[in-house]
């Protein structure tokens, strides 16, 4: 197993991101970094499974709570402006480049799950910063908000925008696999509050991201829960039936929940990233 490493990570406004590392042994020349964007009320180090087994196959990963997360500062669920979280990203992006990617001369991937799918495809849409490859999990390209949700986050971001509310999820969909399920509920980093201004960034941006997916150019691997009822699987595949099919590879998996990487069995899952990246990076 790796030795992870966690510092915390400073941003331009002062506020302290906790900063997780998964390297390689001393020495050994990693294919790629992988930098992993988690999504909406979780955490970072629910992803250490995915990380381990990333390192066992020879990329070191990085990965970190973003603001109003986990052991990350700032109110749970509440963003200072509309685009701090891409903000953020790109600060973390900036580091990992030049410390691990650069020295390496490795590719970076970034790695995003539902809200953190959302959040990467828009910085890669935007062009904020290169990035080399692109993987999305259950990205909440349509996050299935309704015209009354709507007009309620009209209101409120207008009125009070960092006032939070609770995000409705339902814990039971998120994986087949009991354990997942409980762990997830009685994880104290876990929460399930988001405000106004958050809500719109996610209803806002999937369709940007949708309609730019014709004129897409980072390799991406577009990886949709069929069974998903946290994000509604039509944004992804409505992305993926523009998008070229030289840049953008998609499976879907049909009978699975949201956290594809959690569940039961989720052997196909990891078999799919595996042979993606083992094309997007090759081993030497």
């Amino acid at each position: 197993m790796s030795d992870t490493t966690q510092a915390p990570f400073t941003l331009r406004d002062g506020l302290n991101l906790a900063l997780f590392d998964w390297p390689l042994p001393m020495r050994w020349r990693p294919r790629a970094v992988v930098l992993i964007v988690h999504g909406l009320g979780e955490h970072a180090w629910r992803y250490d499974p995915v990380a381990q087994r990333l390192n066992e196959w020879g990329f070191c990963v990085r990965a970190y709570d973003q603001r109003g997360h986990g052991e990350s500062g700032g109110a749970r669920g509440v963003v200072p402006d509309d685009d701090a979280l891409l903000d953020d990203l790109a600060e973390v992006v900036e580091d990992t480049r030049s410390h691990i990617a650069e020295p390496w001369a490795c590719p970076l991937v970034l790695l995003g799950h539902s809200m953190g799918g959302l959040i990467a495809s828009t910085f890669v849409q935007r062009r904020m910063a290169p990035v080399d490859a692109l993987v999305l999990s259950s990205p909440a390209l349509d996050a299935g908000i309704g015209p009354l949700q709507k007009k309620l986050i009209g209101l409120l971001y207008r009125f009070a925008p960092n006032f939070a509310l609770s995000n409705g999820l339902d814990a039971s969909k998120i994986s087949h696999n009991p354990a997942v399920v409980e762990a997830y509920r009685k994880d104290p980093l876990v929460h399930d509050r988001i405000s106004a201004r958050l809500a719109r960034f996610i209803d806002s941006n999937g369709p940007a991201v949708v309609a730019a997916a014709s004129q897409w150019r980072v390799p991406t691997l577009l990886m949709v829960s069929g069974a998903d009822s946290l994000v509604r699987p039509a944004g992804s595949k409505a992305f993926a039936a523009a998008a070229p099919r030289d840049k953008v590879h998609t499976q879907i998996f049909e009978d699975l929940y949201h956290e594809i990487f959690n569940e039961a069995d989720p052997s196909a899952v990891f078999g799919t990233l595996k042979a993606w990246l083992d094309v997007i990076a090759p081993a030497a």
